[in-house]
């Protein structure tokens, strides 16, 4: 695209490019899987329907009644009248036709016999020691009876294609009766680490290194939207190494997602590995924090260049790879609206580009945010409830609404 530009060099500066618009480009970019697979439904949470499902079956497939009582027709019920139980209905048994002028002892979820029209709860009888029973209060027309096909009609769409598989709709396609589920096959998502200072949990963090948090924070995060992790572990600080991991990353996976070693210092080597193997779309967004995330290919395979300092990690992740991975899962809802929330604090200065501040809501019911809102701090992203956005060039003080994500409508496939 023309008016997405790359640097004629590995060490270029380049404009900041908005929020909106890298977003967008994004998503267009993005190449939905069109492989599809057919899961259990054990095994199908949050995958990404591959058609729409609709229903063979009324649910309930009868009229049932919604109580413990007592099934009759109304018009055989006189004031203080004794009838008799004619026949006992427990759940999953398969009622006789009604006597006429008896009543039939029934239970929740039991089909209604031939015959009645209505059902009265326990409660409001009286029972007899000769079988008979009388009934309290007159009884009204339907009471209590749940009708065929109120849940779910035959023939009705239930599921769209498109939508992420919730618990709750895994129950709803369990009850229609099915067992296995079309669905979009997961992306694959290779994720690897620039750092020599990286080291693994569990070793001894001598002078110099540092535990590689990133890791762990991008493999649940893309966990959590339902793909397919590769990790890949971390690439030396060196051009040949990076080559040759981003070359062994295009060759097992659907897309590439990397930290750190995206921007424009002396030991950083992903732009200029990526320009031997492909091509770049753009560099830096004018975002706080997580500017100089990246984008482009290797080959065919795109790659998305994360910051490396794990809050601007978490930031660039929701804010904007999140959207082109549904994109590729084939996901119909993909963007998250914010809530309007009031402000907590004030702004002191106008910023040049859009802040994402990780914030959570007071008892007060206004933002706070976290006293230190650093990129590389990674404590602030377990504190916070949301992230609340100043947008460029404005300075709203305590008591502005601004818009606010909560982190569960990010971090989770959407539900819609």
């Amino acid at each position: 695209m023309t008016d997405l530009t790359t640097p004629d060099d590995c060490t270029a500066k380049q404009t900041l490019h908005p929020l909106e618009f890298v977003v967008e480009h994004l998503i267009r970019s993005a190449n939905a899987i069109s492989k599809t697979n057919r899961l259990a439904l054990n095994d199908a949470l949050n995958a990404t329907l591959s058609q729409d499902v609709s229903s063979t079956i009324n649910v309930p497939p009868a009229d049932n009644s919604a109580v413990d009582g007592y099934a009759l027709k109304r018009e055989d019920w006189l004031e203080g009248k004794p009838l008799l139980v004619s026949q006992r209905i427990p759940a999953g048994s398969v009622a006789s036709s009604l006597e006429a002028g008896t009543v039939a002892r029934i239970f929740t979820g039991a089909s209604i016999p031939q015959g009645a029209d209505c059902v009265v709860m326990q409660e409001n009888t009286k029972v007899l020691v000769n079988e008979r029973v009388i009934i309290l209060q007159r009884p009204t027309l339907h009471d209590n009876i749940r009708p065929l096909g109120q849940d779910i009609k035959q023939g009705n769409t239930l599921l769209k294609k498109g939508q992420s598989l919730s618990p709750q709709r895994l129950g709803l396609a369990a009850s229609i009766g099915l067992s296995h589920i079309s669905t979009i096959c997961s992306p694959r998502v290779a994720i690897l680490s620039t750092g020599d200072e990286l080291i693994e949990p569990g070793q001894p963090c001598n002078p110099g290194k540092i535990y590689n948090s990133n890791r762990y924070l991008l493999n649940g995060l893309l966990q959590s939207l339902g793909m397919e992790v590769i990790d890949l572990g971390v690439i030396e600080d060196k051009l040949d190494s990076t080559v040759q991991a981003l070359e062994k990353a295009s060759a097992c996976a659907d897309v590439i997602l990397t930290t750190g070693g995206a921007s424009v210092g002396e030991e950083d080597y992903i732009q200029c590995a990526i320009k031997q193997l492909g091509s770049i779309d753009f560099w830096r967004v004018a975002i706080k924090p997580g500017k100089p995330f990246m984008f482009g290919r290797v080959g065919e395979t795109p790659v998305l260049g994360l910051p490396g300092n794990p809050g601007a990690v978490f930031v660039t992740f929701l804010m904007l790879a999140r959207p082109f991975l549904l994109s590729m899962q084939g996901c119909s809802e993909i963007k998250v609206s914010p809530y309007s929330m009031p402000l907590g604090f004030d702004i002191r200065n106008p910023g040049k580009r859009r802040e994402f501040l990780r914030v959570r809501i007071d008892a007060n019911g206004v933002l706070q945010r976290h006293p230190n809102q650093s990129s590389g701090m990674l404590s602030s992203t377990s504190w916070a409830e949301g992230l609340a956005v100043i947008h460029e060039h404005s300075q709203p003080q305590a008591g502005d609404m601004v818009d606010y994500f909560p982190l569960t409508s990010l971090i989770n496939k959407p539900s819609s």
